[in-house]
């Protein structure tokens, strides 16, 4: 989905769940994850079978279709970011995309069989397994002309080129925007927010990445 190098502390390489299974038939049946138990590489990483998440009052369970590798998410594999997390065991995935299928009684913006895509806090739990738990304020709707992947990749990149113009720089039509990194994960998506609104947008990147760029 991303060329280029990684633009700022979160960006995006998306990469496809496996095609998952149907649903299991009760709300205690074990679902499939990749848990860590201890800082470390890659090795780390194991697929296991843990209990089926169940949403709190206010928070959706969502069955993932796709998720992303993130930065962020090595990052906390290989211990840098422990302050973000809970206790071990960890499920990682910062960011993934799926269909809805259960809400706590006070959610209102969501139901079953929505799409759906997240930026998770991993306070909890992430994307890395069949089903995951997530607030309201951490879901978007997925929009038809993207595919869950694409969609699993926008979160945490999409956020931070977001706050970051919107938010924080207040961004109006007819200002300047200059892109750093314009090829990575959060600059690209920050050009095209930045087009949007209506700005001149001038960006640099690498010389491999600039035919990707234009």
């Amino acid at each position: 989905m991303r060329r280029g190098k990684v633009a700022g502390l979160i960006a995006v390489l998306v990469c496809t769940v496996t095609a998952l299974e149907a649903a299991p038939d009760s709300e205690s049946a074990k679902i499939r994850a990749i848990v860590i138990h201890a800082y470390g590489g890659p090795e780390v990483m194991k697929l296991e079978n843990v209990a089926r998440p169940q949403p709190a009052e206010d928070e959706v369970l969502i069955r993932v279709v796709a998720a992303s590798v993130n930065p962020v998410d090595v990052a906390i594999r290989k211990g840098y970011l422990a302050e973000l997390v809970g206790n071990f065991p960890i499920i990682l995935g910062m960011d993934a995309a799926g269909i809805v299928e259960k809400v706590g009684n006070k959610v209102t913006k969501y139901k079953a069989g929505d799409p759906v895509f997240a930026f998770l806090t991993l306070k909890d739990e992430g994307g890395y397994a069949e089903f995951v738990t997530a607030k309201e304020d951490e879901l978007a709707p997925k929009p038809g002309t993207i595919s869950f992947a694409q969609a699993a990749g926008a979160g945490a990149a999409g956020a931070t080129a977001w706050e970051a113009l919107i938010d924080t720089a207040n961004l109006r039509a007819g200002q300047t925007v200059l892109v750093h990194g314009g090829s990575g994960g959060v600059g690209h998506l920050a050009i095209q927010i930045a087009k949007a609104k209506g700005a001149k947008v001038l960006a640099t990147a690498s010389t491999a990445n600039q035919e990707f760029l234009r």
